[in-house]
């Protein structure tokens, strides 16, 4: 049996506003509240279920993408005025890196979590 994951809960300051803040940028639905939790499918066998809470740590949520949907991605982040890095270290340089073959960035979402859209040709 391949072993899926199906779902992670992504702490969030006001969980509405975070699911429609990631659904824009990466092109996605939000369509409200579903019980406790404010869930953005991200695929056939993801959802990301944001939930508020006051105290979290941040977390790193990579996500690899063809080119196309790079380019569209990365250009709401540019028009939103996201800062952007090459390294999750520097997320202000405004740059792109190629460490796995294709193109890679990392931005914060509004909650401080580290978001990591990354090609591979």
């Amino acid at each position: 049996m391949a072993i899926t994951l199906n779902h992670t809960i992504v702490p969030a300051r006001d969980k509405e506003a975070s699911a429609r803040f990631f659904a824009a940028i990466f092109g996605l639905k939000y369509e409200g509240a579903s019980g406790h939790f404010a869930p953005v499918r991200v695929n056939e066998t993801l959802t990301l279920d944001f939930d508020d809470d006051d105290h979290f740590d941040i977390h790193h949520y990579a996500f690899h993408v063809n080119d196309p949907e790079f380019d569209a991605i990365f250009k709401r982040v540019q028009e939103g005025g996201i800062a952007y890095g090459s390294e999750p270290w520097n997320l202000e340089n405004k740059e792109l890196n190629s460490w796995n073959g294709g193109r890679g960035v990392y931005f914060r979402d509004p909650d401080g979590h580290i978001l990591e859209l990354m090609t591979r040709t």
